[in-house]
């Protein structure tokens, strides 16, 4: 399992008969659990942004939460609150909003880590953020690489950045 581990952390994808194999040799023993805290740089409007509004319905002008809005991302996360704090990697994926009367966007998002620990893999969240909450609580969706068959929450809380703490069950 270790050798897997090394090849997994430089996020070479496997041929269908090593994943097959891989999965034969799972054990629900084997189940980790790995603990990240991580800041998320949105930038929407600047020299550089890092996210993108790309779509919008016909009615979003007209909705107070910018109904049918959508937002391509490609931000960083980094080990502190500052911009120039160690990237742990980028967050790639869109947001939307999808409710009426509040703000609660769908978000697809990515976590694609370039820290040598984790250097290759990926944590993908998937699912409905209630962005007005002190807490959001997000659900991991799924990983790659070191992170293969993650499930897990995701806690964000927003500043002038956002803080995640991660917690990932994975093999």
């Amino acid at each position: 399992m270790v050798a897997t581990a090394t090849t997994l952390a430089g996020a070479e994808a496997d041929n269908p008969e090593k994943v097959d194999a891989w999965f034969s040799r799972l054990s629900p023993t084997k189940l980790k659990t790995t603990r990240l805290r991580f800041y998320f740089h949105d930038t929407l409007s600047a020299k550089s942004p890092t996210a993108v509004h790309v779509a919008k319905a016909a009615m979003t002008k007209k909705s107070r939460m910018l109904f049918g809005a959508v937002n391509i991302i490609d931000d960083p996360l980094t080990e502190g609150l500052e911009p120039e704090s160690p990237l742990v990697g980028p967050t790639q994926g869109f947001y939307g909003s999808t409710r009426l009367e509040s703000v609660a966007p769908l978000m697809d998002m990515n976590l694609v880590f370039t820290s040598p620990n984790y250097n290759g893999s990926t944590l993908s969240i998937l699912g409905r953020n209630l962005a007005l909450e002190t807490y959001q609580e997000l659900p991991i969706a799924g990983g790659t690489g070191i992170f293969r068959l993650a499930s897990g929450i995701a806690t964000a809380k927003k500043y002038f950045v956002v803080e995640y703490n991660v917690i990932a069950m994975h093999y």
